[in-house]
């Protein structure tokens, strides 16, 4: 990791290397801040579960962006499709891309349908993976009102780098 990354961990009582494993057990897979608890444990290292929920809110921003740097190039040409799931009891739009070879590009949870989150949506994904040369969408209005609106902020910026 980068030296902002050992300045913010200067003081901490464990290891870098087991504060990362604990974040990334509970990142990655479907457990509880005990179940990460109860893992270390059983490695021989005593760690309360409340001080894995403090790493957990304090690094995950590090580790996005790590797993940002690391990510596979995604192709050129994408698939965008959103879809009504439940979460938690709570109905959400899943607003998901993917590339030509099905590699996720992004996704994003909302709780409306509409131009806004969709342009939302969008824009995180060229920011975090590039421009792509094409989109494919359903029938959905507000994609194609969100792809518009980004379409014409590109051009405006274009026009701005010219004069």
């Amino acid at each position: 990791m980068n030296i902002s990354t050992t300045e913010k961990m200067k003081y901490c009582q464990f290891p870098k290397l087991i504060i990362f494993r604990c974040v990334y057990y509970y990142l990655r897979y479907p457990l509880s801040y005990r179940d990460v608890e109860e893992i270390m444990q059983d490695r021989g290292i005593n760690v309360d579960h409340s001080t894995v929920q403090d790493w957990v809110v304090k690094y995950t921003e590090l580790f996005e962006k790590h797993v940002h740097k690391k990510k596979k190039k995604t192709g050129k040409s994408w698939r965008m499709d959103e879809t009504y799931i439940k979460v938690a009891g709570q109905w959400k739009y899943l607003y998901r891309a993917v590339d030509k070879d099905g590699n996720t590009i992004d996704f994003l949870l909302t709780a409306k349908r509409d131009a806004k989150a969709a342009k939302r949506f969008l824009q995180r994904a060229i920011k975090n993976n590039g421009l792509p040369e094409k989109i494919t969408i359903d029938g959905s209005s507000a994609n194609k009102a969100a792809i518009k609106e980004i379409n014409e902020d590109l051009k405006k910026d274009k026009k701005e780098e010219i004069e």
